[in-house]
């Protein structure tokens, strides 16, 4: 009996790994992004993203590519949030359903919620997916681009 626990606790783990360092650290980016975001800290958001980064996201223009463009977003996103009576905008991840790494290069899915007050009123939008990749550099990972799908 004894050995038929170990054996099965063996399996238990077995199919669900801890993640692997790798993935720990291309996940990191990730997490500083959006508790940047939450804060409201615009240069910790910043500090993550690539140079050169591609954002598709649910509010128009829906899509922001090019030089700068974790900064073009969150001033849009701003002008966005004003403009529809939007504050406390806060992200909740999950775990990620995919952490794929090749090389210096990861992709990753996560779901997500958002959470805001709308003039006055709390909203959840619940179940949402962020997809983003990653290219790694001698700084570290950093974001290359990232898409937020709406539920």
């Amino acid at each position: 009996m004894h050995k038929l626990l170990v054996g099965l606790a063996f399996a238990v783990f077995a199919a669900h790994p801890a993640p692997a360092p790798d993935e720990t650290a291309v996940m990191l980016p990730v997490r500083q992004f959006v508790d940047a975001f939450n804060k409201g800290d615009v240069k910790g958001a910043t500090a993550v993203c690539s140079n050169i980064t591609s954002i598709i996201d649910e509010f128009p223009p829906y899509e922001w590519h090019g030089a700068g463009t974790c900064l073009t977003w969150l001033n849009a996103y701003d002008a966005d949030a004003k403009r529809n009576g939007i504050t406390a905008g806060h992200v909740t991840l999950a775990a990620p359903r995919h952490v794929d790494i090749v090389l210096d290069h990861a992709y990753v899915v996560v779901p997500a919620d958002y959470e805001y007050t709308m003039k006055g009123k709390p909203v959840k939008e619940s179940g949402s997916l962020i997809t983003i990749s990653l290219r790694k550099s001698k700084a570290g990972w950093q974001m290359t681009a990232w898409a937020w799908g709406k539920n």
